[in-house]
């Protein structure tokens, strides 16, 4: 093998041939693999930064990425079971099919919110294992990206005191800015959301969620909805946040109602995001609870 190795090298052949390669399901997922795996590792996300996890559908493309992959890193909880295992079903690699090692459930590392509710339709697209947005909890990423260390340290013997080391450096550098966002966002009164996507960030800052847009996770509102909510939060203060992809008319309308400020807020990094595009996000979503409490 070192003879090959050697020969691969004096061929020019590049490093990142040796690597390993990661699917991840969305970016943030995406942006731990990068953090984690360093040189190591070879990076695809599936989902787009702008487009709704939830909502995708399963392509081609998302099949030749994960025939070709050697780990897939999903965020799991159901997120993804409207096209994951499909995908994963029809790309013909058993390594990362769950309960192997090759593939990592971020939301089976860290405890859920709202566990265990039962899964009946008509309280919309409840997720029995737990609410599956950790992403925007600071801390349970620090935990998440720790497990995957261990885990590409199982797939790279040889490397795992670096994968450790880079997870290291990711919970000091997300760390460091913790302070900030409770400090800054201390003061506002919180805010309603369309869905239930920010309750792992607003739990963690304190801050109360006031509302939701959808009458029950992924049902569009109604005007029977939004009217309802509106004479609730009449006199009150707070800020209404959306994500790109999710409706304006409705957020609009109840911020005319109530005088509030509409903020659109970023879901995911960009799809190639690094540590310090994790801490745009969580500042975007600071900054916009932040302004509600002026």
């Amino acid at each position: 093998m070192l003879r090959i190795f050697m020969l691969w090298l004096l061929a020019g052949l590049p490093l990142h041939a040796w690597a390993l390669h990661v699917t991840a399901t969305t970016a943030s997922m995406g942006l731990l693999a990068r953090e984690i795996g360093g040189e190591t590792v070879r990076v695809t996300v599936l989902a787009p930064s702008d487009r709704d996890p939830h909502a995708l559908q399963a392509r081609p493309s998302m099949m030749r990425a994960l025939r070709d992959a050697d780990l897939v890193v999903a965020v799991g909880a159901e997120l993804e079971a409207g096209w994951m295992p499909a995908a994963i079903g029809n790309a013909g690699n058993p390594n990362i099919l769950p309960g192997r090692i090759g593939y990592f459930e971020a939301a089976a590392q860290v405890p859920l919110l709202e566990a265990g509710q039962p899964a009946d339709r008509a309280r919309g697209d409840v997720h029995p294992m737990g609410n599956p947005h950790i992403h925007l909890d600071p801390q349970r990423m620090i935990r998440v990206a720790h497990a995957l260390a261990e885990r590409l340290a199982r797939m790279r013997p040889n490397q795992g005191e670096a994968f450790r080391a880079r997870a290291e450096g990711f919970e000091r550098t997300v760390s460091a800015r913790m302070p900030h966002w409770r400090a800054r966002a201390e003061h506002s009164p919180g805010a309603v959301l369309h869905h239930k996507d920010g309750l792992y960030l607003m739990t963690w800052l304190g801050r109360p969620v006031l509302g939701y847009l959808e009458p029950v996770p992924g049902v569009p509102p109604t005007a029977a909805h939004l009217e309802r909510l509106a004479s609730t939060l009449q006199g009150h203060h707070g800020v209404v946040l959306r994500a790109p992809y999710q409706p304006a008319r409705s957020a609009e309308f109840l911020a005319r109602r109530l005088g509030w400020e509409v903020r659109v807020v970023p879901m995911e990094p960009p799809s190639a995001g690094r540590v310090t595009d994790y801490l745009g996000l969580i500042d975007a979503w600071v900054d916009a609870l932040a302004s509600a409490g002026r």
